[in-house]
């Protein structure tokens, strides 16, 4: 999991409501930009630089990979599952989410903090 170092640095203007529907949707994206099927500049406004230079660095492996085994490049069909939300403090929250993609399950760990009045992704991890 990779996270931008500004512990505790949440500022709660206005509270953005419930961090689910949000996580869920940053978990798809991470999923199909680790397929290949998403740039991740299409997600850049929600989530912090280092999220953002972490998930560059892991869709170019898993580009590389695909093109090593030469995957063919069809659209992933990916479905969102169960979250859950922990709330540790006031403008953050920790969620985990389940993806399922034809072959396989996997969990996508998101911490989400309030800034600038909306849930932002301060760390996230796909295992």
């Amino acid at each position: 999991m990779v996270g931008d170092g500004e512990r505790g640095s949440a500022v709660v203007a206005t509270d953005p409501g419930d961090p689910g529907p949000t996580a869920k949707a940053l978990a798809l994206c991470v999923a199909e930009i680790l397929t290949g099927a998403r740039e991740v500049d299409s997600i850049a406004r929600w989530v912090t630089e280092d999220v953002h230079r972490h998930l560059q660095h892991r869709a170019a492996t898993a580009a590389r990979a695909r093109s090593v085994a030469r995957h063919r490049g069809s659209r992933p069909s990916i479905h969102v599952g169960s979250a859950i939300v922990s709330r540790p403090a006031d403008g953050i929250a920790e969620v985990s989410v389940v993806v399922h993609t034809r072959s396989h399950a996997r969990a996508v760990a998101l911490r989400l903090e309030v800034r600038a009045g909306r849930w932002r992704a301060t760390a996230i991890g796909m295992l």
